[in-house]
């Protein structure tokens, strides 16, 4: 197979110190709705970096749950490997990669738990079969079967037939606060548009073009 000659040309827009918010935050949020009026699919859909204690970095899909001025929310098995990895090292990255649109975001920051207040919230929100699914799974952790899995799922959806699913203590969020947030916007000739924010010791936002 060979791969050495696919690419595309970038055109469809340009960015301009001009055009940015000087809030990071605010102008994700103005992409964001970009995404979604684009009917992208899965929108809210980020890659999360995260780093073991060897220094092995290890990378999943998440969807981003709530964004605010104090960063970014996701949710999560507390027992999963990127949990794990966050309770050793807090440094996280996030990766937004909406490519119909030729645009992507990456954050940098630190990761600390949500309150419990929050997630309870956000769990009761959930449909039900996601709250059971929370329940079956020991995510990260080995399994022999899918048909394992299915079963495990079936032992909870019967033990919680009747009423409201409760939250598993093993079950948590994490809000990412940026200390740099980056947005890239292609360019023709390869020469793309990038712009990278970083907050200051009196948490103003400075803002500087890199080379693509």
């Amino acid at each position: 197979m060979k791969i050495d000659a696919i690419r595309r040309s970038y055109a469809k827009d340009k960015l301009d110190l001009d055009k940015l918010h000087a809030d990071p935050i605010q102008q994700f949020e103005l992409w964001l709705k970009d995404a979604i009026a684009a009917e992208l699919p899965d929108p809210t859909a980020m890659c999360v970096a995260t780093v073991d204690a060897s220094g092995q970095p290890s990378q999943r899909l998440v969807l981003l749950k709530d964004v605010s001025a104090d960063g970014f929310v996701f949710y999560t098995n507390l027992g999963s490997r990127k949990a794990t990895e966050l309770a050793a090292n807090p440094k996280v990255s996030l990766h937004f990669p909406w490519h119909p649109l030729e645009r992507q975001v990456i954050v940098y920051g630190t990761a600390e738990r949500v309150p419990s207040s929050q997630v309870v919230k956000y769990f009761l929100s959930r449909p039900k079969e996601s709250q059971l699914a929370a329940w079956a799974s020991e995510q990260s952790r080995p399994v022999s079967t899918r048909q394992a899995l299915m079963q495990k799922f079936a032992e909870i959806k019967h033990k919680f037939e009747h009423g409201e699913v409760p939250l598993p203590s093993f079950w948590g969020g994490f809000l990412v606060r940026p200390h740099q947030i980056e947005f890239w916007q292609g360019g023709e000739h390869r020469l793309h548009d990038r712009f990278m924010y970083r907050n200051q010791s009196d948490n103003n936002w400075h803002i500087e073009r890199l080379c693509p």
